[in-house]
C-alpha cells in the first residue's frame, strides 16, 4: 500500500461488515443490505453530507454483486462521457448475456449535472442497461429531474454520530498500516469530533495531520494539541461542516435584519468556499416570502429571477446576481405576516379537523348536487358593487377567525385599511 495515500483512503471499507454507521441502511436487516443480499438492487440516489460513505457504499455494492463498475464525476463529465459509458455498458451486458449482471454507473455529485446530462441517463436506466447510483449532498427533489428521480430509490445517509467517529479513530490507531506501530494516546477527542462535523474523511485527515505534526513518540492527542495544529487548516467556510450552517444562518439573519453590508460579507464567505449558487438562491427565495412577504411583493420576483438566472450563468458571473439580490432583500421592508398566517391556519386545521365546506361554496357539476343545494346562494363577486360581497367564506365553526394580520409597513397598512373597509369589524382589522 502506498504511503502517499491519506489515512481516509487507507481505511476505506471494502465490505459492508467494515462499514461504520448508516445502520438504518446497511444494518443486518436494513433495506439496502437486504437488497444487496438478494442480488437485486434498484437504481438509487444516495443523499447525504460529505464524508458519510456515499462513494464507498457504491463501490461496496458493485463488489458485493460482482458487477462491472463505472464511475463519473459530474464536475468534469459531460453528455459525451455519459453516452460513452452507456455504450460500453451495453456492449458488456451483451457479452455477459445473463440476467443480474447489468453494470453499475456511479455518478458523484449528480446534482451538478444539467438537465440535458440527466436526460441522457433516462433511457439506459429505464431499459435496465445500467443500474444508476447517484451521490448528492443536495436535496434530490430540487436537483434531479423528475423522470429520473421517479426511476430511482432515494436513500438518506446521515452525518456520523459521536460513537461512529470514535470507532473510526480506534480503527485508525489499531488497524492502519502506518499508525498501528505508533504509540498513540487519545487523551481527549472533543476537538477532533467538533472539527469533523460528522464527516469521516475530515476526521481522519485532521487526525493524520496532527499525528504527522507531532513527529515523535508518544503521540498524545489533546484538544489543545488538535487546535494548535489543525486550526490553520480549517477552511474559512466549509460547506459540509458546522460552519456551513453557521454562515448560512448569519447570511439569512443579516438580510432579515436589514444589514446589506453583513449580508454581502457572509455571501462572500460562501462564494469563496465554493458553495453551490443554487443553494444560496434557494435560501433567498425562502426569505423573500418568509421575512418580506407582502411588505414588498417584488422581493419574491427578484429572488425567483435570481434563481432562474444562476441556473443559466455559473460562477464567477452569478455572484453579481447573488450580490444584487441579497442587497435588495436586505433593503426591503420586512413582514412575516404571511408566514404566521399559514402557520396559524395549519394549527387551526390540526385543532378542528376537516371542517365541512359551506354548501354555497361547493361546486355543483351534477343535477343531484344542485338538488342538494350545492352552490346555492353563492354570490358571484363581480356581480356586486366594488366587486365585493360580504358572504361567508369560512366554515361556520370558525367564522371570523383571523389568520392574516398585516404588519406595520406601507403596503400592508394599505392592505389593512382596505380589509377593514370591506369587512368592517368581522376580522378585527
Amino acid at each position: 500500500m502506498s504511503v502517499h495515500k491519506p489515512l481516509a483512503e487507507r481505511l476505506r471499507p471494502v465490505s459492508l461488515s467494515d462499514f461504520i454507521a448508516q445502520e438504518h441502511l446497511v444494518g443486518e436487516d436494513a433495506i439496502l443490505n437486504t437488497a444487496i443480499k438478494s442480488g437485486n438492487i434498484p437504481s438509487m440516489i444516495l443523499w447525504g453530507p460529505p464524508g458519510v460513505g456515499k462513494t464507498t457504499l457504491a463501490t461496496i455494492i458493485a463488489e458485493s454483486l460482482d458487477r462491472p463498475f463505472y464511475a463519473l464525476s459530474a464536475i468534469n463529465s459531460g453528455v459525451k462521457d455519459v453516452r460513452e459509458v452507456i455504450d460500453r455498458a451495453k456492449k458488456q451486458a451483451t457479452e455477459l448475456s445473463f440476467e443480474g449482471t447489468d453494470p453499475i454507473l456511479f455518478i458523484d455529485e449528480i446534482h451538478r449535472f444539467s438537465k440535458s446530462q440527466q436526460d441522457s441517463l433516462l433511457g439506459a436506466v429505464e431499459q435496465g442497461v445500467i443500474t444508476l447510483i447517484g451521490a448528492t449532498t443536495e436535496n434530490p427533489s430540487f436537483e434531479v429531474i423528475s423522470p429520473l428521480l421517479s426511476r430511482c430509490q432515494v436513500y438518506i445517509l446521515k452525518s456520523l454520530e459521536k460513537d461512529d467517529l470514535l470507532k473510526l479513530l480506534a480503527k485508525a490507531t489499531k488497524s492502519d498500516t502506518l499508525l498501528k506501530h505508533k504509540a498513540i494516546e487519545l487523551k481527549e477527542t472533543e476537538a477532533l469530533l467538533k472539527i469533523s462535523g460528522g464527516d469521516a474523511r475530515k476526521l481522519l485527515n485532521i487526525f493524520e495531520l496532527v499525528i504527522n505534526a507531532l513527529k515523535e513518540s508518544p503521540y498524545i492527542i489533546t484538544n489543545d494539541v488538535v487546535m494548535a495544529h489543525a486550526q490553520q487548516h480549517i477552511a474559512l467556510y466549509d460547506k459540509g461542516g458546522e460552519q456551513h450552517y453557521d454562515v448560512v444562518s448569519a447570511f439569512i439573519k443579516s438580510m432579515r435584519g436589514s444589514d446589506p453590508n453583513a449580508a454581502v460579507y457572509w455571501l462572500a464567505r460562501m462564494i469563496k468556499g465554493g458553495e453551490d449558487p443554487k443553494f444560496i438562491a434557494r435560501r433567498m427565495l425562502i426569505l423573500a416570502s418568509e421575512d418580506i412577504g407582502n411588505a414588498n411583493p417584488t422581493a419574491l420576483v427578484m429572488a425567483n429571477n435570481c434563481f432562474q438566472a444562476i441556473n443559466v450563468i455559473g460562477y464567477p458571473e452569478s455572484e453579481l446576481i447573488l450580490s444584487q439580490t441579497a442587497i435588495y432583500l436586505a433593503n426591503s421592508p420586512k413582514s412575516n405576516a404571511s408566514y404566521k398566517a399559514i402557520k396559524d391556519a395549519k394549527s387551526m386545521v390540526e385543532d378542528k379537523g376537516a371542517l365541512p365546506v359551506p354548501l354555497h361554496l361547493r361546486n355543483a357539476p351534477t343535477k343531484l348536487m344542485e338538488e342538494l343545494n350545492y352552490g346555492k346562494d353563492y354570490q358571484y363577486t363581480h356581480d356586486h358593487a366594488g366587486n365585493f360581497s360580504d358572504q361567508e367564506f369560512l366554515p361556520d365553526d370558525i367564522s371570523g377567525a383571523t389568520f392574516y394580520q398585516p404588519a406595520d409597513n406601507n403596503r400592508e397598512n394599505d392592505m389593512r385599511a382596505r380589509l377593514k373597509a370591506l369587512w368592517g369589524s368581522k376580522y378585527g382589522y
